[in-house]
């Protein structure tokens, strides 16, 4: 039997997580959840080899997505998709920029 692939959901509204962790986990992965930039790199940190996929949301409190992408680039290519309400090209292309694999 194989493993279950692990997602890091990184959002600070509780209802999205609790969405996101809902459907994903019908889809068989693993959820972790942290609800700000300083919780995602400490989960991150310490159970980076059984994170497949990270969903950052840029806006949230204590390290924005934008820094909590750049943070974990400069250890790891885990995919890293951006999920948030910025919708500016601009956004989208300094997210792609810093690592971001999807916006």
């Amino acid at each position: 039997m194989s493993q279950k692939k692990t997602i890091l959901v990184v959002d600070d509204e509780p209802k999205i997580r609790v969405l996101l962790k809902d459907f994903l986990e019908k889809e068989d992965f693993q959820v972790m959840e942290a609800a700000n930039g300083k919780d995602a790199l400490l989960i991150f940190k310490d159970k980076q080899e059984e994170i497949n996929l990270i969903l950052l949301d840029v806006m949230i409190p204590f390290y924005d997505g934008w820094t909590v992408c750049r943070e974990i680039r400069k250890t790891s290519e885990v995919p890293i998709i951006m999920l948030t309400a910025r919708s500016e090209d601009l956004d989208e292309a300094y997210g792609l920029e810093i690592g971001a694999d999807d916006y």
